[in-house]
């Protein structure tokens, strides 16, 4: 690792309505029982991994990420924090955000959150189109959006993430470019930008052979004008489908992309500690079932060469991508000879290599997984 200051992550798996698009550990529609008797289970998970520990771990960011995170009550919210800064040394300056779904908050709710120590939020917008939205299955219009931001901005956030997706269904060139104008002129500190992927187990897998989509040429030139709007608009991409203010990139996220330490909470969370890799069943009912005991799947130690594999392939998501001292000072290993001879075929066009650094170009970003696949060894 890099840091001995752990991420935590809090898995909240339940949602006002399931999007079509999404094969996360959700479900739709519980009830404030079954909500409430699910973070007695997160609060006995989290106090048994406090009480495995030799002493108490520093933890610098905690995520709470769903599912909609914003249908739990305020004191839903407070037991888990009280809880984490009873077990944990949470840091004062610690990042702590949550998820949120328009619609599913008012402005008490968001100020309460705030006063309880919640300092960033990530809304999930992913288009301003009211037609957009309804074919993805979203519960919100593009106006509950505007009014929960202002809300969230009232209520004293001033670290805001703003979801947008594109390669979506009816989206077009002029229809995706009218979002990012008007959520640039919003100004929120962050934004994160996904590609539509169509997954098993959703709506829209169902319904792939029908679906009309953005072909491949289109999602490039969406991903390439994004980039060109947002960096004009005084975002720097700092990863791949990520764009921050100056200072304001995720604390939390860029744990996974540098290979830090990470403890999941939750059903179907996963984590990253002590070189272990492993994830709790995404069985909702069990997991409350056990108190959150017993639930954990497929617990891998992280041989030499996965985590080296792992720490080029993360690190090349991030634009500065890798630091090749630092690499070599970490595995023992020359760049060069691992992977010097099948990076310079990409190169410049799509790979930038120098004495010190390998990065892909904006470029090569959008092959950055076929230029991967041919330079690490996943066998």
């Amino acid at each position: 690792m890099t840091t001995d200051r752990l991420g935590v992550y809090i898995h909240i798996p339940f949602c006002a309505s399931k999007c079509y698009y999404c094969d996360f550990c959700s479900t739709a529609a519980a009830k404030r029982e079954k909500i409430d008797a699910y973070v007695y289970a997160l609060l006995c998970e989290i106090r048994e991994f406090a009480k495995a520990q030799k002493e108490k771990r520093w933890v610098d960011t905690l995520y709470f990420g769903g599912g909609t995170p914003t249908l739990l009550s305020l004191e839903n919210f407070a037991d888990i924090l009280s809880c984490a800064n009873d077990c944990f040394e949470l840091l004062r300056d610690a990042e702590i955000t949550a998820e949120a779904n328009p619609k599913t908050a008012d402005f008490e709710k968001l100020s309460g959150m705030r006063a309880l120590g919640i300092n960033r939020l990530s809304i999930g917008m992913q288009s301003v189109h009211d037609g957009e939205l309804k074919a993805l299955g979203r519960i919100h219009k593009f106006k509950d959006f505007e009014d929960f931001y202002a809300d969230a901005r009232r209520a004293g956030f001033d670290n805001i993430s703003v979801d947008l997706m594109y390669g979506i269904p009816e989206q077009t060139m002029e229809s995706f470019e009218a979002s990012l104008d008007v959520l640039t002129a919003l100004s929120p500190e962050h934004i994160s930008s996904y590609c539509l992927k169509i997954e098993e187990g959703t709506r829209f897998y169902q319904k792939r052979e029908t679906l009309i989509l953005p072909d491949e040429d289109a999602v490039c030139d969406m991903y390439e004008r994004m980039s060109d709007i947002l960096g004009k608009s005084g975002y720097t991409k700092y990863e791949i489908s990520n764009f921050a203010k100056h200072g304001r990139e995720s604390r939390h996220n860029t744990k996974y992309w540098t290979c830090d330490e990470y403890i999941g909470f939750g059903s179907g969370a996963h984590s990253f500690v002590s070189g272990k890799r492993f994830a709790n069943s995404r069985d909702i009912d069990a997991y409350i079932e056990t108190d959150g005991a017993g639930t954990r799947e497929g617990e891998e130690v992280i041989s030499p060469s996965v985590a080296e594999n792992e720490y080029i392939m993360l690190g090349m998501r991030l634009v500065r991508g890798v630091d090749i001292p630092k690499y070599e000072a970490r595995f023992g290993k020359s760049f060069e000879e691992q992977f010097g001879k099948k990076l310079k075929k990409f190169c410049p066009e799509f790979v930038i290599l120098s004495e010190n650094n390998c990065k892909f170009t904006d470029k090569g970003m959008l092959v950055s997984n076929y230029i991967l696949a041919q330079i690490l060894d996943f066998s």
